[in-house]
């Protein structure tokens, strides 16, 4: 009996955070720097590599600085849907609970898992995910600790049918399996932005994706996290297609204002930034100007996901 009712109270909570997803106003924060990019999060934040002597240090700093963040006043349901986080922010606390709790029972913040191991070495012009370790049993541990979907990163980086075509393919292999698990999964083929023919690569991109998005079941939905493009409205049949709950938009690397500024020419995406949400934001600083300089970074990125 209980565990029936148990079952039911995540099926409602389910619903109730799909529904928000598809249709809140706001933009998703991505907090999921891992051991490759933490040490730069970290530097561009005010805290040197010779304030940390290993990994347990290192991802301690990180994880306060997330706090300070996710705590801050200005950090909440109504601007921002949802978080993803890194394995050690999901398995950590925030103020005594478990961060997934925390985002969603105090801010109202749907809490995502990114779940890749990283990148491969470039070959045929892209970074394919290396393999996932454990995924079956990060999957399981993610439900269970109230995640809602997950994230994945491959990267595009010269102009190369194959290769664009094999980042989709490992995509929606992978996203068909978290489907399976009952999360829903961010397809993140990236493209570097200092890309030669970034909008022909983009042209292929877009081909495969729809064709990979035609091909899942009636029930089936995904998330997509695509890097800003160079023409208005380019994703706007990936943002109307009935398998995608949500598009997003990475910075990828443009400044805040300039990923603003595309943002705003993409109709129906919505920011996941990362560096443009944390610019300009110091360990040094007090919790008042650190609050002020988040407040306006938050409300930039609102305004330019509002189209």
């Amino acid at each position: 009996m209980n565990e029936l009712c148990n079952k039911e109270r995540v099926n409602v909570l389910n619903q109730e955070q799909r529904e928000r997803m598809s249709s809140a106003q706001g933009f998703i924060a991505a907090l999921d720097q891992s051991g490759g990019s933490t040490p730069k999060a970290l530097s561009l934040y005010g805290i040197d590599k010779d304030k940390w002597s290993n990994d347990i240090e290192m991802f301690a700093l990180v994880h306060e600085m997330r706090t300070r963040i996710i705590t801050s006043d200005a950090f909440d349901g109504k601007d921002i849907i949802a978080a993803i986080l890194f394995a050690h922010t999901m398995n950590n606390e925030i103020e005594n609970r478990p961060t997934a709790e925390y985002l969603w029972e105090e801010k109202n913040i749907i809490p995502i898992l990114k779940v890749d191991s990283g990148l491969a070495e470039e070959f045929d012009g892209v970074q394919l995910m290396k393999p996932i370790e454990k995924l079956d049993q990060l999957l399981m541990e993610a439900k269970s600790k109230g995640i809602f979907g997950t994230k994945m990163r491959s990267v595009i980086k010269t102009l190369n049918i194959g290769g664009i075509k094999k980042v989709v393919e490992q995509q929606f292999k992978i996203a068909r399996h978290i489907i399976q698990a009952d999360l829903v999964p961010i397809i993140e083929p990236e493209v570097d932005i200092h890309a030669n023919n970034k909008s022909q690569i983009e042209d292929i991109l877009r081909s495969e994706l729809l064709y990979h998005l035609d091909q899942l079941g009636t029930d089936a939905k995904v998330m997509l996290k695509l890097t800003l493009p160079d023409t208005r409205d380019f994703y706007l049949k990936c943002v109307e297609h009935p398998a995608v709950l949500r598009v997003l938009a990475l910075s990828g690397g443009y400044s805040r204002e300039e990923s603003n500024k595309r943002l705003t020419e993409q109709k129906g995406v919505v920011a996941s930034f990362s560096r443009a949400l944390t610019e300009g934001l110091k360990f040094q600083q007090s919790d008042e100007d650190f609050n002020a300089i988040l407040k306006s970074s938050i409300r930039g990125i609102v305004e330019a996901s509002s189209t």
